[in-house]
């Protein structure tokens, strides 16, 4: 057993932070080797059960903060290198950028190279578990999910599906998606910490016929994930709109082909009605919000007072390579942000809290791993980040500054980047 001292971060099950400015973290391993949080709170309160006890390793962390390792729900590892990239918006962007460079990862030695480097930036940005898109290559799902094994990461990533409207080079056949897709569930869904997500690119590079196979594949294997793309922007909203005219909206499109179910994630949900937004909350499907890359390709803002008013499940998401940041404290700066255009009118805004808890806990019940990770408190995995609130002579005086827990989090998130982490643990480190 491990026991921390530090100032402590978690939440509440109903989303509120909790927070010991001296506290205790005592880890230890479970049967299966895997690290978990065994108590959490007042070192006052904590220590005299730990401090004297056989074989407790004490390791005290002054002036720094232990928090649960940060969960991006929405990230699209083969575009490591696509950052930056620019574009008029989303579909120049596929077309001159994205696709491109995916074609590359049919040849697994690049893809490997290319998962190696994408599995150490999330780790050094305090990211321990991720949704990720592969490409439409089963070698890209091989690559990313033998990184992910080799540092012992809880990572769930899938195989594109896009057998039309996309160019050779990415295009997959429809009937030979869904047996490597389903090849792919049977080799890597389940193996220590790692899952698989069944993965259409978004509708307009999908047939009918691709889609109704995804969601047999939903159906038969029902712990699985699925993850796509929905209403991002208008342009894409339009072509789904001509593409699948039966379809009441373009979210519907996926509940048509039985891809909307727990553990479903779609990346952006901006464009969505009032109806959309109930089928989200019907069915426990979750919405990713990708602030960095909605200000990149101005694709719009997502609908937070909607969204609670539905009930509906969401947690942030960098979407790299749309996204600008690997950095989750980028991510949560731009969610503020973008969050003040539509909530000031109602003389409202995105409290610290809630928005650490959207890249932790809240992208872990979004997940369905709600207790599993995303936090700290007794019985989760033991994924956890170190924090130097004085990283930067700024963060030092402003942190120091700090009157309360809102004011320390918000400094952080405004003014804080990948310098933040000193360290990233994570529960099954190889």
């Amino acid at each position: 057993m491990k026991i921390y001292r530090s100032a402590l971060l978690r939440f509440a099950d109903d989303g509120q932070a909790v927070y010991d400015s001296d506290g205790l973290l005592a880890v230890a391993p479970d049967a299966q080797g895997v690290q978990r949080v065994v108590a959490a709170g007042s070192w006052q309160a904590l220590a005299p059960q730990y401090i004297d006890r056989e074989g407790v390793q004490r390791i005290d962390l002054p002036g720094r903060l232990l928090a649960p390792g940060f969960v991006d729900l929405h990230i699209h590892y083969p575009q490591t290198d696509v950052i930056g990239a620019p574009a008029s918006g989303l579909l120049p962007w596929l077309e001159n950028y994205t696709f491109p460079h995916e074609s590359r990862f049919a040849d697994r030695a690049y893809a490997d190279g290319v998962a190696d480097f994408f599995m150490d930036e999330l780790l050094r940005n305090g990211v321990t578990t991720a949704l990720a898109f592969a490409t439409s290559h089963p070698t890209s799902v091989d690559a990313i999910m033998t990184a992910a094994r080799q540092r012992g990461m809880r990572m769930i990533a899938g195989k594109v599906l896009q057998d039309r409207n996309s160019p050779d080079g990415v295009r997959d056949d429809t009937e030979q998606g869904l047996i490597d897709t389903e090849t792919l569930i049977q080799r890597w869904h389940g193996v220590d910490r790692l899952g698989y997500a069944i993965t259409p690119r978004f509708a307009p590079t999908s047939t009918d016929a691709q889609l109704r196979g995804a969601g047999e594949l939903a159906a038969r294997y029902g712990d699985v994930w699925i993850q796509s793309h929905v209403a991002e922007n208008l342009d894409e909203v339009a072509w789904v709109k001509q593409l699948f005219p039966e379809s009441r909206s373009y979210l519907a499109v996926y509940d048509d082909f039985g891809l909307m179910r727990e553990r479903a994630v779609y990346a952006h949900s901006i464009w969505l009605d009032e109806t959309d937004r109930k089928l989200m909350h019907d069915t426990r499907s979750a919405a990713a919000i990708s602030p960095t890359s909605n200000q990149f390709l101005a694709s719009g803002y997502f609908d937070y007072i909607k969204a609670d008013e539905a009930g509906m499940l969401y947690g942030l998401a960098s979407d790299v390579g749309g996204g600008m940041s690997f950095s989750p404290f980028r991510t949560m700066q731009a969610a503020y942000v973008v969050g003040r255009e539509s909530l000031a009118k109602q003389g409202l805004s995105l409290a610290p809290g809630h928005l650490w808890w959207q890249h932790t806990a809240g992208a872990a019940r979004a997940l369905g791993l709600q207790g599993v990770i995303g936090n700290l408190q007794p019985g989760c995995e033991a994924d956890f980040v170190v924090i130097n609130p004085g990283c930067t002579p700024l963060l030092a005086r402003k942190t120091g500054e700090a009157r309360n827990l809102d004011e320390l989090l918000f400094a952080m998130i405004i003014l804080g980047d990948d310098r933040l982490i000193e360290q990233t643990i994570v529960s099954q480190a190889k």
